[in-house]
This record gives structure tokens, C-alpha cells and sequence, in this order.
């Protein structure tokens, strides 16, 4: 029979699971609720394990379910629902509910009464929206607002501390462009030596403060020092009879520009130069000269730092951006060394990395650790593979640093201790025989999540990080019963 036109759709009359289904398909989860909002039925679609939490609630007054913090909430919409007139969708309210885990469920209620009872007193549904998806995308929004902060904030302190050094030095300091042999920066007690000559250093050309007969020794001690990374001290006069100095000079990159600095000791009291002995670097070929013109300027380019070596390990020649991670100043310092010097934690890593590539053609994703020339220690992803150009074997090596990376969440939502932590970050690092002998487990099978989740679930690329052969690893995720093999087993 038609329903008259003005006469409200009236679903009290229903029963609760039939009242339930109809509003199934409104919500991400609905609640129903008597008048004095004891829960009669909960509507909640899965069968994970928040799903048969959300369920247990049946029978329980839903201001028990909530937070200390959301039961206001829970009491204003239970008012709300049972005060409006003709079903009225009141405000909506974001409202927690606790996790076993000790995390909370993020959930966003508006509750409406079904008016099948006198004086409001009828049943009620709360309709939720599931938030956990916004409330993870505002998390990582903090962590990398954090991340970033913290970023700023070191970069704040070494600039004060370079500052500071550079200021309160009693030697003479000059920061010259490598290209344009102007000075950039002088410190006091620079200003002072050369203060008979310049009253202003900053912006003049380097050669302009000595008299002409040093100026080309001073342009060779520049261009030997932009060679080598530094040279000997030689011997120039600055103007105006201010006096004799030693001067040295060794180089440094920042970004894609190339900085000298120089450093002036008046004669008189500077001790005698020691003679330096020669370091025995191997000196290996440069690349081809037929390489393509595009290929070259790529590798040149490229923001990751790329490394060619040969089948030892020893570098034969890499980009500006390795040299920037490794804080060289020329190719020629990398050049005919080892890349363990730089790359790896224990040592080892290379050796392994190498004898990957040598059975596999290539690796992908290896995390490790890349030290640098004055100590800097960065996190990075290396890509790898094995060439073959004419007879030689090269190696290529493809470093990303990964240092300030946002570290994913765990998708289990298991709360973890600090030594678990620890643990997990050796996936990768450290074959996983060398960590299981020393753990449980419960360890092994966080070791073998965090390996998937690090892979994109990919089961290769797992095995190759925890140090496993596919068939080994397939047979620990049926005994920990992670993942779906299927026809992949």
C-alpha cells in the first residue's frame, strides 16, 4: 500500500538485524541502539581482527566502548538523536575507541532516532565513518613536518659551529669560489693580516691581495689544489709590504659548486713544511671516450651517486653526486680505491654485494651505510649490475641516499619495544642466520614482515634481503602462515 504523501518512512517497527542490513550499505560501520544506547546490534563489514573486536560490543552500553575522552561526545550525540524531530541527522563527532594494542580506533559518528517509540524513546542507529586512513595520512604529515624540522635545525647547528670556528680562529682564513677565484668569506684574523692591503676582502679576486710576481704561482697552487683535493704550502707577498705568507689551499664541494679554502700563515712564524709522502693510489683507466655524449652528461647528472668499478671493487670513475655522499673533491680521489672504503658497516658488505652480482646479473634495494671522508655517516639503497664491455667486467653501482626517507608504519599495528626496533632496521644489512641465532622466533617473523613490506611484497627481492634462497623463504612464511603463496609455492 502506498505510504501518503508528508507521512514519515517510519523504520522502528523493524526488528534490529533487519533495521541493521538496510543501513549496512550507508556507513563503514553502524551501531543500533536502544533509547538508553545499550548496543543491540553492530554492522560491520570484514572479518579482521577489528572487525570481531567492533562485534564483540553487542550488549554493552556504547559509552563503555569509547575512550575517557569521547564519552562526552557519546552522551551529546545519544541527546542529540533522541531531541530531533522527523529522524534528523544530527552533528557529526570524531569519537576513539580503545585497542588491544594500546592504539586507538578512529571513528566519526552521527547518530539519528528511528521515532518508533513515544517521547523519543525509540530505537537509535549511529552511523560511523572509518577514519584510520585520515588520521595515518596526518601522522606521516607530523612525521614529516618533524623530519623536515629536524633537518633545518641541524643544519642550523653546523652553520652556527662552522661560524664559530671560523670567527674565533687565529688563523687566516679565506672561503675563494673555485671558479671565479673571488673570496667569499674571510674571518677576522684574515682581515687583520690583509688589512694594510684590502680593508674589504669579500668579493675581490684572490690574486688581487699579492703583489703580480706570485700571481701565477698562486693561479698553479689554485689549479693543482682543484686537481688533487689540496696542495703544499707556497710562498707569496701581499701588497703594501704587509709581509710574507705561506699559503695552502685545499678543496671542498657544496652542492654543484666548487670552494677553496685558503689558508695564510705569515712566514716568520709558520713552521717548516714537512715533506708529504705519495699516497700509492692505483691509477685505473678512465671510461671509454666512445661513450655516447648523452650518456655521459646523465651520469654526470644523475642526483644518485653513480660508481663504475671493476670486478674487484676498485672505483674507476663516478659522478658529482657520489662525491658530494662520499665529501671528495675530484674524481681523482675516488679514483683506483676500493669502494668498500667508503660503502658498508662491517666490511663485508661489498664482498657480498659483489658475489650477488656475480651469480645474478644484478641486485636491487641493498641498504647499507656510506661514510664519508670527514666522518659523515648516511644511510642508502644501492642498486647494482654487472656489465661487460668488450673483455672487462664492470661493475655499476646506483647509490640513493635515503637518510631522510619517512620510515612506513607497520601494517600489523603490533605496538613493538625499542630492542625490536632495533632489530628490524638490520633487515638487509646483516644475513638473517646472523640474526636468528641470537633472537627467537618472534623475531625471525618480524625480520621476514618488515623484508615484505620493504620489497612491496615481493618475494625475490625478500629472500635477497634477509640473505635466504626463494624455496628457504617460502618455507618460513608457510610455518609463520604470512602471506598468500598460492601458485607462487
Amino acid at each position: 500500500m502506498p505510504r501518503p504523501p508528508g507521512e514519515p518512512l517510519v523504520l522502528g517497527a523493524l526488528d534490529a538485524r533487519s533495521a541493521a542490513r538496510l543501513v549496512q550499505a550507508s556507513s563503514d560501520l553502524a551501531l543500533v541502539l536502544d533509547h538508553e544506547g545499550t548496543i543491540l546490534e553492530v554492522v560491520v563489514q570484514g572479518d579482521d581482527a577489528a572487525a570481531q573486536r567492533v562485534r564483540a560490543w553487542r550488549g554493552k552500553p556504547w559509552v563503555q566502548t569509547v575512550a575517557p575522552d569521547s564519552r562526552q561526545k557519546v552522551e551529546a550525540l545519544l541527546r542529540d538523536a533522541q531531541a530531533a524531530a522527523d529522524a534528523e541527522v544530527g552533528r557529526w563527532r570524531q569519537v576513539n575507541h580503545p585497542a588491544e594494542n594500546g592504539d586507538e580506533l578512529p571513528l566519526l559518528y552521527s547518530a539519528v532516532s528511528l521515532g518508533d517509540a513515544p517521547q523519543g524513546r525509540g530505537r537509535i542507529i549511529a552511523f560511523a565513518r572509518d577514519l584510520r586512513a585520515t588520521v595515518a595520512l596526518q601522522r606521516r604529515l607530523i612525521d614529516t613536518q618533524q623530519a623536515m624540522e629536524r633537518d633545518y635545525w641541524r643544519s642550523r647547528e653546523a652553520e652556527t659551529r662552522y661560524r664559530h670556528l671560523l670567527e674565533t680562529s687565529s688563523e687566516a682564513v679565506l672561503i675563494v669560489d673555485g671558479g671565479t677565484q673571488k673570496v667569499l668569506e674571510a674571518n677576522p684574523a684574515a682581515r687583520t693580516l690583509c688589512a694594510s692591503s684590502r680593508a674589504k676582502l669579500v668579493g675581490v679576486t684572490l690574486s688581487t691581495l699579492f703583489e703580480a710576481a706570485d700571481g701565477e704561482r698562486l693561479q698553479d697552487l689554485l689549479a693543482a689544489a682543484r686537481s688533487v683535493g689540496k696542495k703544499d704550502a707556497v710562498r707569496a707577498r701581499l701588497l703594501e709590504g704587509a709581509g710574507e705568507v705561506a699559503v695552502s689551499a685545499s678543496v671542498f664541494r657544496q652542492e654543484d659548486a666548487v670552494l677553496v679554502l685558503v689558508r695564510l700563515a705569515p712566514v716568520a712564524a709558520a713552521a717548516p713544511a714537512a715533506a708529504r709522502r705519495g699516497t700509492g693510489r692505483r691509477t685505473l683507466p678512465a671510461p671509454g671516450e666512445d661513450w655516447e655524449a648523452t650518456l655521459a652528461a646523465f651520469v654526470q647528472n644523475s642526483p644518485d651517486g653513480l660508481v663504475f668499478c671493476d670486478e674487484t671493487g676498485r672505483v674507476l670513475t663516478a659522478n658529482r653526486a657520489f662525491l658530494t655522499l662520499a665529501e671528495l673533491s675530484t674524481e681523482d680521489q675516488a679514483r683506483g680505491e676500493a669502494l668498500d672504503r667508503w660503502l658498508g658497516r662491517t666490511g663485508v658488505e661489498l664482498g657480498v654485494l659483489i658475489t650477488n652480482l656475480r651469480q645474478r646479473g644484478s641486485v636491487g634495494r641493498f641498504v647499507t651505510a656510506l661514510r664519508g671522508e670527514y666522518g659523515t655517516e648516511v644511510e642508502v639503497e644501492i642498486s647494482a649490475a654487472q656489465l661487460s664491455p668488450g673483455a672487462s667486467t664492470v661493475l655499476a653501482f646506483a647509490i640513493r641516499d635515503i637518510e631522510r626517507r619517512v620510515k612506513p608504519e607497520a601494517e600489523n599495528g603490533r605496538a613493538m619495544t625499542r630492542s625490536v626496533d632495533e632489530l628490524t632496521e638490520l633487515v638487509g644489512r646483516t644475513p638473517l642466520k646472523d640474526i636468528v641465532s641470537e633472537t627467537t622466533d618472534l623475531i625471525e617473523q618480524l625480520c621476514i614482515e618488515t623484508a615484505l613490506q620493504m620489497s612491496n611484497d615481493n618475494r625475490a627481492s625478500a629472500a635477497l634481503l634477509l640473505g635466504l634462497s626463494r624455496q628457504s623463504l617460502y618455507v618460513k612464511l608457510r610455518r609463520y602462515g604470512l602471506g598468500s603463496l598460492g601458485g607462487e609455492e
